[in-house]
């Protein structure tokens, strides 16, 4: 057989269960015909590459990242950082930079929470020191902002608007009146990218641009977008583009999208946008076929859903949907064939999340087939870290977030339970398949969008000196608990193979197996070999997509 591309004297990490490791493959038609040892490339004929050792994996799989929500960001940066101490010190370093920036429409700042030391900032607060323009302050997470009368009164909201999701993304209030300060994202999102529906094709093509030179030089084959909740119309302009550059041959990545519903309340209307998503957003490199649910928000701001309370404010936390809600809806998506995907931080949130899997499962049966993916899982009760393995429920774990000082959360949880935080390897044990991402909301300098950062971060627990990381997130030690670091071919496994799985394109993508698409990488270095510390250095010498060299 005429072969476009033949190549010998590799070591080859397949990702492949049934034909681990190889020393050679062959390419055609954008395909792998051939993957194994150099004795059967005699049946192939074409230039034949020797790359002398050289190591070789699958292309990245990066399960949850957000495509969408970063190009508004773009246009509409988060702002000045500050750390004030105490809520004077905030708005006094707010009016002294307004009063030295006149005539901006918007003020953005960036804070965050802990430096008001528990005093609240109210819209007075804001309309004292900027009562002429717009402004607006954006908690560090990304998951509440405070903003002043004007943008209120350009959004209409008041005292009489419904929160998005009760007990969950909210307009915080204080006598029955909004305070200006909103929580999660369908109630924030809308305002903080109400400026996207301005940009120009031009705008959007090039912050995708971007990412799509970032995702090319990593090897990133792949992506799962996690959506972007709120009003859905600037998601879809940015799928507009992403269909757009994909016809013109400009994207280079597979994107498996999503559309954010909600609440429950929305489920019905959710799944039929869903519906047109997927039939509107439909390229060869974009499907849409997920529904993307935020059950919970953050423990930084208390809305992460809990069975144990927060120690320090002594409340719970909520859920979008209840697990009955679940269920209901799973047996929706399974009858659509839909999948469904949920940010899950708090124990709660995910044990509501495998309670409506369980009654959906054993309801419908063998019939049961949607794809259920739960992301973060930052904290989880004991009981429940079998649950996913049990009841064939994805799990997708951020491993850059698994470093830092456990003292800083146990301020809200206590040290015991800070203690017991991102068990990803007590998951993978139990059989669970298990998935890695980056999760980012913003494109910036990408540093945090590396993967290579995430598979170190993932194998050693711990961000150092020799980390490719911002140096204020140097960790003290390794993160507890020490017994959940990965090793390097689980980390493999989970940003490729494992990564498609979760997708549903496992028999297309994620692995170096004849019949799948020729996505590829190239190192100097051996991976399987390489140093934990300083892994996030690493960086693929060719990346091939469909067997087409990218980079």
């Amino acid at each position: 057989m005429k072969a476009d591309k033949i190549i010998k004297n590799a070591k080859i990490f397949t990702a492949d269960c049934n034909n681990p490791k190889a020393t050679a493959l062959v390419v055609k038609d954008g395909k792998f015909v051939y993957v194994g040892d150099e004795a059967g490339l005699s049946d192939y004929e074409g230039e034949v590459t020797d790359l002398g050792g050289k190591f070789i994996m699958p292309g990245i799989i990066d399960s949850h990242v957000h495509v969408t929500i970063p190009v508004g960001f773009e246009y509409a940066p988060m702002g000045e950082r500050i750390e004030p101490n105490g809520k004077q010190e905030a708005l006094d370093i707010m009016a002294d930079y307004i009063k030295k920036n006149p005539g901006e429409q918007r003020y953005r700042f960036l804070m965050e929470k802990r430096f008001l030391n528990g005093e609240e900032i109210v819209k007075e607060d804001l309309d004292a020191i900027c009562p002429d323009a717009e402004l607006m302050i954006q908690e560090g997470e990304g998951h509440s902002i405070w903003v002043n009368s004007k943008i209120l009164v350009r959004h209409g909201i008041d005292d009489n608007s419904l929160d998005p999701i009760p007990g969950l993304a909210m307009y915080v209030r204080k006598d029955g009146h909004v305070t200006g300060n909103m929580i999660e994202g369908a109630a924030e999102v809308p305002i903080i990218l109400d400026s996207g529906m301005e940009l120009t094709d031009e705008q959007v093509d090039a912050a995708l641009q971007r990412w799509i030179d970032f995702s090319v030089q990593h090897g990133v084959c792949a992506v799962f977008d996690a959506g972007l909740p709120g009003d859905p119309k600037f998601h879809a302009k940015v799928y507009k583009r992403l269909c757009e550059l994909d016809k013109q041959g400009k994207l280079p990545v597979y994107v498996d999208g999503s559309l954010v519903v909600n609440a429950e309340r929305d489920a019905d209307e959710g799944l039929k946008e869903v519906k047109r998503f997927q039939r509107e957003f439909n390229t060869e490199h974009l499907k849409v076929h997920t529904m993307k649910i935020f059950m919970d928000g953050t423990q930084k701001i208390h809305t992460a859903a809990m069975v144990t309370p927060y120690v320090d404010v002594h409340t719970t936390g909520a859920t979008a949907f209840s697990a009955k809600g679940i269920a209901e809806l799973l047996k929706q998506l399974n009858e659509a064939n839909l999948d469904l995907h949920l940010h899950t931080v708090g124990e709660r949130a995910s044990r509501t999340v495998l309670d409506g899997v369980e009654m959906a499962r054993k309801e419908l049966g063998d019939s049961y087939h949607v794809r259920v993916t739960c992301a973060h899982l930052e904290i989880e009760c004991d009981d429940d870290l079998e649950r996913f393995a049990k009841l064939g429920v994805f799990a997708n774990f951020t491993p850059h977030w698994h470093s830092g000082d456990p003292a800083i959360a146990a301020s809200w949880l206590g040290m015991e339970r800070a203690r017991k935080q991102f068990r990803c390897k007590t998951v993978w044990d139990s059989g669970a398949t298990v998935a890695w991402s980056s999760d980012n909301i913003v494109f910036m300098d990408f540093t945090t969008w590396n993967p290579y950062l995430g598979m170190e971060v993932g194998m050693t627990r711990w961000i150092t000196e020799k980390t490719r990381n911002y140096p204020f997130n140097v960790a003290p030690s390794v993160f507890p608990p020490e017994n959940e670091r990965m090793n390097i071919e689980e980390m493999l496994i989970g940003y490729t193979i494992n990564g498609a799985k979760q997708l549903g394109i496992e028999a297309r993508k994620g692995s170096i197996t004849a019949g799948k698409d020729a996505d590829f990488l190239v190192f100097d270095k051996d991976l399987l070999a390489a140093e934990h510390e300083g892994f996030s250095y690493n960086l693929p010498q060719y990346v091939y997509f469909k067997g087409k060299k990218v980079n």
